[in-house]
């Protein structure tokens, strides 16, 4: 494996459930520096209702106002008709759904089955591909829920393979809880790709339990090629009582660098971008390599 794309989330996913207000030129600056780093991806916002998630109400002006890079797919979450035509309108170059593979979080989340929640995607996976947009799939709790415990891989399946008959050209697999181990992902991971070829395949890892760089090689390992991460750690699930944030980018870059694989992104721009968000929200970098080499810059000799 010579090349892995990042999936960056930490302007939508990883900064959704944050409860102070972030200004609209904080989020900007953010994916502007994310932007000069080299990633390929980045989940710039979420036209989604402001009376669920207020966080995201600006993403309109968030894509209006950012300086676009040539090489870099800007995307959004859109679960409904309504939410894509603001999308379109902003000019997204591609949108994404979410659904899961727990009928308990499902309604949790978004207040549905899993059948009704992707009855409502249809026409918007149909719309955006018509209008030339490629759309995204997200499933959630594909080894755990915070309800139900344990999830039969077999659900996962079932959920990403409808996902990509609808015409989603990739699923992310996600460990919303992050309460996976290399194991279990393993055995999700081969039962997925049963029904979805491996390369319409990401991984998208919590690290609640400090599994989720094992969980990452385990899937590089199994042939998955798209890892969904934020900078800085950011995130986490409100449904989900306790599960940190989504894995550092930072800390996936480094430990690419440490396997030979090219990811195409500056490590130290990034850790830059993380730096940045972290001083806005009044933290430290959750990132372990961010600290590490702001501390030493030195001491990246890779």
């Amino acid at each position: 494996m010579n090349n892995v794309t990042l999936y960056e989330v930490g302007p939508r996913d990883g900064l959704q459930n944050e409860k102070g207000v972030i200004e609209l030129d904080d989020k900007v600056t953010l994916i502007n520096l994310l932007s000069e780093t080299g990633l390929q991806k980045i989940e710039a916002g979420s036209f989604v209702s402001p009376k669920w998630v207020p966080q995201m109400a600006n993403s309109g002006d968030v894509f209006n106002r950012i300086h676009r890079s040539a090489t870099t797919i800007y995307s959004a979450l859109t679960p409904n008709m309504f939410g894509l035509q603001a999308a379109l309108d902003a000019k997204v170059n591609e949108v994404a759904v979410f659904g899961a593979a727990s009928e308990s979080f499902s309604q949790k989340n978004i207040n549905c089955s899993i059948q009704e929640s992707i009855d409502r995607f249809t026409p918007v996976i149909e719309r955006a591909i018509s209008e030339g947009i490629h759309v995204r799939g997200y499933v959630s709790c594909v080894v755990g829920c915070p309800y139900e415990g344990e999830i039969d891989a077999r659900k996962v399946a079932a959920v990403a393979k409808q996902l990509i008959e609808l015409g989603c050209y990739e699923i992310s697999l996600g460990d919303t809880i992050g309460v996976g181990t290399p194991k279990q992902i393993t055995h999700m991971i081969k039962t997925v790709a049963l029904e979805v070829p491996m390369e319409q395949l990401a991984i998208h890892c919590h690290d609640t339990y400090g599994q989720a760089l094992a969980n990452i090689h385990t899937a590089l390992e199994l042939g998955i090629t798209t890892i969904d991460s934020s900078v800085a750690g950011l995130g986490g699930c409100p449904y989900a009582a306790g599960a940190s944030g989504n894995v550092a980018s930072e800390d996936v870059v480094y430990m690419l660098e440490g396997l030979g694989i090219d990811c195409g992104v500056d490590l130290h721009k990034l850790i830059k971008s993380g730096n940045f968000i972290s001083q806005i929200l009044g933290r430290n970098n959750q990132s372990t390599a961010a600290r590490a080499l702001t501390t030493s810059p030195d001491k990246h000799v890779r």
